[in-house]
């Protein structure tokens, strides 16, 4: 009974806040600092962007904004695919303010859907970093082996109902 009920209330995907307060992301096929510079220009050229640390051992970047600011995940993506890279993976911590996600289950956050794969059924507050499961955010093996927590069409889509919909784990 306690599950159904739970259930119906993730269905109705309330709205609730959250705020982005940074991401990690890794890029592959970086060879050199001269690779990582082009990634750090690249993304440096959002409106979103407040300031990138790159960190040229493990090829990764972590990412501030600017404060009130909407950050896009995809536009994130697209600027290291511009730069002529890979996401290898993408990490963002959020702010969650009770937040009860359900695992294989869709939840509004702000204006952002998560779908939660691989998940304990919990009750999420304070930051929390959560790791993008989508395609083009993970490698192509670890998304196809993600393919199996869920039956669901949105995940080979990224879309449900014209809305985009972002695969995550924590």
């Amino acid at each position: 009974m306690k599950t159904i009920i739970l259930s119906i209330a993730v269905l109705l995907s309330f709205t609730v806040h959250a705020q982005v307060n940074k991401v990690s992301l890794q890029a592959s096929g970086l060879t050199c600092s001269m690779c990582s510079n082009s990634i750090n220009k690249s993304l440096k050229t959002l409106d979103f962007v407040d300031k990138v640390e790159a960190n040229i051992k493990n090829s990764s970047f972590d990412i501030s904004f600017k404060a009130g600011s909407d950050i896009d995940f995809d536009k994130l993506k697209k600027k290291v695919e511009d730069a002529g890279f890979s996401v290898a993976s993408f990490v963002a911590t959020i702010h969650f303010d009770n937040v009860t996600v359900v695992n294989d289950n869709h939840v509004t956050v702000g204006n952002r859907v998560y779908h939660f794969l691989n998940i304990k059924n919990q009750q999420l507050n304070g930051d929390k970093a959560i790791r993008l499961l989508d395609k083009g955010f993970v490698s192509p093996k670890e998304y196809k082996k993600n393919s199996s927590l869920t039956k669901m069409e949105c995940y080979k889509t990224g879309v449900e109902a014209g809305k985009r919909i972002f695969h995550v784990t924590i």
